[in-house]
């Protein structure tokens, strides 16, 4: 999974070199980590999350996320980075975030007992998936879409941090919190990525 940057980035990287050495070296591939990765997210967030188990599924969820760090520097070690991994990456990127968050909606149209909380669950996810969208898109028409207020780290922060944090203390109402933060967000940075997007190619019309 994506989305530590700058200085996370580099502290990531000076952690994870020795775990990604030592792979390299049991042969194991920068792809097969993420895919792994991924499939461990999935299936974390799907399990835990739909019966109530947020801190642990948040727990195991956060090991996995790590691996995105882990095959970036896995890449890299072995001059294997490539527009495949990336693309590789930012796809189950995509399966990953869904993951989550249908985990979520899962636990809200079940025991949770909330079809509003249902909607805003959907509502953060299908914004999440636009706010990648509308930057993917740009770029292909030679925009840049790079702005906004809510990318993926901080989506997944909140969304995760809210989860574990309703777990620890058994209070509920922080994942709701979290979960409309996300869905208002996520909407607000689709907005602002179309604004801008518009402003590049159709300049005498803003």
């Amino acid at each position: 999974m994506g989305g530590i940057t700058g200085a996370g980035r580099a502290l990531a990287g000076r952690v994870f070199t020795p775990v990604a050495s030592a792979l390299l070296r049991a042969k194991v591939s920068p792809d097969a980590v993420t895919v792994i990765g991924t499939l461990g997210v999935t299936a974390t967030a799907l399990y835990f999350y739909p019966r109530g188990q947020f801190l642990a599924g948040t727990l195991v969820i956060c090991i996995f996320v790590f691996s995105d760090s882990l095959d970036g520097t896995m890449a890299r070690l072995a001059g294997r980075s490539s527009s495949w991994g990336a693309f590789l990456d930012s796809t189950l990127d995509r399966v990953a975030d869904a993951a989550i968050f249908v985990g979520i909606a899962l636990w809200y149209a079940g025991d949770g007992d909330d079809l509003l909380l249902v909607g805003a669950t959907l509502a953060a996810l299908v914004g999440g998936l636009l706010v990648s969208y509308a930057r993917s898109r740009a770029e292909s028409l030679g925009a840049n879409a790079s702005v906004g207020i809510a990318e993926r780290t901080e989506r997944l922060v909140l969304i995760l941090g809210a989860a574990g944090l309703s777990g620890i203390f058994d209070q509920p109402v922080i994942l709701v919190i979290g979960v409309w933060l996300v869905a208002v967000l996520s909407w607000i940075t689709v907005g602002q990525r179309v604004w801008t997007v518009r402003r590049q190619l159709l300049p005498g019309q803003v």
